[in-house]
């Protein structure tokens, strides 16, 4: 079997006709236009290549991800979130987490300058987000990702000092269920998603969720540009 190969104006397949080799491959080519990318992540597919690949589209499963009940956060993580030093704050430097989580990724080159120049634009409609950590004025960790409903999907996450990532992800999901949201998305699974609590969700289960929760609004101020205080949270 072979990937779906789109063309421009050609809708994405059924996420169920990807390939179970490589997990999750469902189509290749069109472009990463605002409107497809909204397309996709609505669909449950996200893309994901290299510089010297088309575009390829993918919906793994299992997915990993974090439903926000379920959210726990250890003794020494809620002393660390109470006690840091380090300032999080919401949509204040998208465009420099997104350089940063690809230049802390020298062997992965999956965030090129075309997803970076696609995510900037979906940022400026208001679709894709970023959460930072600051050391005084100095940016040394974050996060991106999709808000799709109550659902927020993780793209990517880079730290450049200890504990910077893991400190943006879980006040951010403290943040996101504070206002409506029920689950975090990670794609595709790996250890350090899994050390932050994630767990593997067969990709019918995660598309249920989806449809169930894409279309509800979370509230007003969740993606005001803002500093993200413990205080508000713990």
């Amino acid at each position: 079997m072979y990937p779906e190969i789109l063309e421009l104006n050609r809708p994405f397949p059924p996420p169920d006709k990807a390939l179970a080799e490589p997990n999750g491959l469902l189509a290749i080519g069109a472009d990463l236009s605002p409107q497809r990318l909204i397309a996709a992540y609505h669909a449950g597919i996200f893309p994901w290549f290299s510089d010297d690949q088309p575009v390829l589209w993918w919906s793994p499963d299992p997915r990993i991800g974090l439903a926000l009940e379920a959210h726990h956060i250890s003794k020494s993580m809620r002393k660390l979130i109470r006690k840091t030093a380090l300032k999080v704050s919401l949509n204040m430097a998208f465009e420099q987490v997104i350089q940063l989580c690809s230049a802390t990724r020298k062997n992965e080159t999956w965030i090129n300058q075309d997803m970076i120049t696609a995510y900037n634009k979906l940022h400026k409609l208001g679709h894709a987000h970023s959460v930072e950590v600051w050391q005084g004025k100095h940016l040394v960790g974050g996060l991106y990702g999709v808000a799709v409903g109550q659902v927020f999907c993780g793209e990517s996450m880079f730290h450049l000092v200890s504990n910077a990532s893991k400190l943006a992800f879980h006040l951010f999901c403290l943040h996101f269920k504070n206002n409506g949201g029920v689950y975090v998305d990670g794609q595709v699974e790996n250890p350090h998603l899994l050390s932050l609590g994630m767990q593997p969700l067969a990709r019918q289960a995660f598309l249920a969720l989806l449809e169930q929760h894409k279309t509800s609004p979370v509230a007003a101020p969740c993606w005001q540009t803002q500093i993200l205080k413990p205080c508000n949270y713990l």
